[in-house]
Order: C-alpha cells, then structure tokens, then sequence
C-alpha cells in the first residue's frame, strides 16, 4: 500500500498547488514535478501488480486506475505546455480515487489471458477512454465559462483558463485524437475478437458504434456548420457518456455483479 498511499498524496498536492494558483488567478509550475512523481508512483504500483501475476491485470478497478494514469499523464503534458494546467484540479483527484479504488479492492487473481492482439485492442481502448474523457472534463470547463462570461460574472479562476477560443480549440483536438484511437480500437476489435457480437459484447459493441459515431458526428458538425459552444458541449457529453455505459458499465455489471470475465 505504500506506493499507491504516496501517489494519492502526491495528487492532492498537485491538486491543492493548483487550486492556489486557480484561486491567484494563475498558475505557477511547482505543480507539473509534483503530478508526474504521483503519476510514476500510480504507474510502479501497475507493474509491482504484473510483476505478481506474471502478466497485465485488467479487471474493473485495474482498467478504471488505469485510465486514471492516462488521464493524469495527459494533463501534466498539457500542462508542462502551458495549454489548460487548471484541468488537474479535476483530473487529479480523478485519478487519486480511480488509485484508491484499484488499491482499496485487491488485484485479479489471475494475469489477463489475452493474447498480444487482444491485448493491443485493450490498450487502445483504454488510451481512447482517458483522452475522450479528458475532453469531457474540458467540455465542462468550457460550458462553466461560457455561462460565466453570458451572466457577466467575472470570477479570478476565469483567469486561470485559457481564452474561450483556445479552449473550444483544445477541445476539438482532444476529440480528433481521441476518435482516431476509438476507430483504431474498433477495427482492431473486428480484426481480432473472434466473436464480436458474442453474448456478453453486444451491447458493449453496440454502445461503441454508437459513442463513436456520436464524436465522428460532432466533428463533421464542427467542420462543415461550425459547430461550437453549448452544441459541441452536449455531442461531447453525451457520447462520452455511451462509452463509459459500453466499457465501465458493461464491465462493472459483468465482473461485479455476474461475477463473469468482462
């Protein structure tokens, strides 16, 4: 429990160094050193879990932290690059509970038994969740200060974030990479999942396609009819929202209550 313990703290004092900075109305970069120990730290306790098992765990918990360390990677690296370091004040400790969980319940009591193109579709799936999520919390972001500045309310943490345009910006790449990942992790579930519409991946499958064709939407929305603000708000939401039903739902039904492999 040691190197998870010291993660989650180094989360929240990445968290409460940016908080501070929110609450000056800017950020200085003490921050950036802090989260990358937490996300090294989030990292070891992983491979410490592989190391045990002989191979990759990816149950629930695992696959939740894991996308916990995508998340926090992401943000750091946006960060260290000027763009968006207020995002760690959700990302953070996102990341500490998704750890805290992982620790909290135990690992898997057997590695994955995935072969290795199973196992790249897993990663891929796993890289696209944490991106597109990162883009749903800039969703929100970009909604609270839109209604911020509508009502004329000039708050300093607004000054801790980046011009609404370089936000709406961000935003949008995020999803481009984000759905670049998503497809790839869909046609590798079709070129190596030997049953895709099996039983237990029907509506796994079904609620991908749809979160996906929900993002490939909002992008064409925004390159052909300029779609922006509250519009791109909702499309981003709400899609993320079917991916979280189709991996973390399917999964928490499947491992924890069926008691089933997800």
């Amino acid at each position: 429990m040691l190197m998870p313990a010291i993660a989650i703290v180094l989360y929240l004092a990445a968290t409460a160094l940016l908080w501070r900075g929110a609450a000056a109305g800017s950020h200085g970069r003490g921050w950036i050193p802090v989260s990358l120990l937490a996300v090294l730290f989030h990292a070891e306790t992983h491979v410490e879990a592989w190391r045990l098992l002989q191979g990759p765990d990816m149950h629930f918990f695992a696959a939740l932290s894991l996308t916990g360390i995508g998340m926090a990677a992401l943000t750091a690296a946006f960060g260290a690059s000027g763009r968006m370091p207020a995002l760690g004040i959700v990302v953070f400790p996102l990341a500490a509970l998704s750890l805290l969980g992982y620790a909290a319940y135990g690992h898997a009591d057997t590695a994955s038994t995935l072969d290795w193109r199973l196992q790249l579709h897993a990663w891929l799936a796993l890289l696209a969740y944490a991106t597109l999520a990162l883009a749903a919390v800039l969703a929100l972001f970009l909604m609270l200060q839109e209604r911020a500045l509508r009502r004329r309310e000039f708050h300093r943490w607004l000054a801790a974030l980046p011009p609404l345009t370089e936000l709406e910006s961000l935003l949008f790449r995020s999803i481009a990479v984000g759905f670049a990942l998503l497809t790839a992790t869909l046609l590798t579930g079709v070129l190596f999942v030997e049953n895709l519409f099996a039983q237990h991946l029907v509506h796994k499958t079904v609620l991908s396609l749809l979160s996906w064709l929900a993002f490939g939407a909002l992008l064409l929305g925004r390159w052909r009819r300029g779609w922006r603000g509250a519009t791109a708000v909702r499309w981003t939401l709400g899609a993320m929202a079917l991916l979280v039903l189709a991996f973390f739902g399917s999964k928490f039904v499947l491992e924890l209550v069926l008691q089933r492999p997800g």
